[in-house]
């Protein structure tokens, strides 16, 4: 057994040059050219993305919250936890996590703790996503300034008991990423809580 926390590391290549090459409406594409260890370049193309958060809530009953949502390039109708960018200017994590579950959950939550931060594709994009756990949860009005519009229009919500969400994870039922490793790491939690 090693001595050493596993753990990611922080390591910056060098950039030789970078441009937009996409500007969009949620993300831009960069393309940036690298210097190789071998003394030559090699290019990545990076979606730019603004950051996101999630949130598990779970009730008294230890079940949790869920939303059904169209997904245009999945094609697919998903089920996933409350979430949302970080697409308000100065807003915290945390700050933007209540105001997603105020939004599409139509709850609040009196705890709130983080439970980690995932990269769902680090192989093309920047995404972060921050899962917040949040607990004490009681009925809340939705927002005055928030208007659902488009896919949220057609949104849905219920709570799922953590075994049964569990175990469509694990039968590959469900697919949304933040889904599955929240899921998962709270389903392992109540069996282990964290040193």
């Amino acid at each position: 057994m090693s001595g050493a926390a596993v753990s990611d590391s922080v390591q910056d290549w060098p950039v030789e040059s970078s441009e937009v090459v996409f500007e969009g409406l949620v993300v831009d594409v960069r393309r940036d050219d690298l210097a190789d260890r071998d003394g030559g370049t090699f290019q990545r193309d990076v979606v730019v993305d603004l950051g996101a958060v999630a949130v598990l809530a779970v009730d008294a009953d230890d079940r949790v919250l869920v939303v059904e949502q169209y997904r245009h390039p999945a094609r697919r109708r998903l089920v996933e936890l409350p979430a949302g960018l970080l697409d308000k200017d100065g807003e915290e994590p945390l700050a933007a996590a209540q105001r997603e579950l105020a939004e599409e959950g139509q709850v609040q939550a009196a705890r709130w703790s983080e439970v980690f931060t995932l990269m769902p594709s680090p192989g093309i994009s920047d995404e972060t996503i921050t899962v917040f756990l949040a607990e004490d949860v009681t009925a809340a009005a939705v927002p005055a300034d928030f208007v659902a519009e488009h896919e949220e229009a057609a949104m849905t919500r219920r709570w799922l008991p953590l075994d049964e969400l569990v175990e469509a994870v694990l039968a590959g039922r469900l697919a949304n990423a933040t889904l599955v490793a929240g899921a998962l790491a709270l389903w392992c939690r109540r069996q282990r809580p964290p040193a």
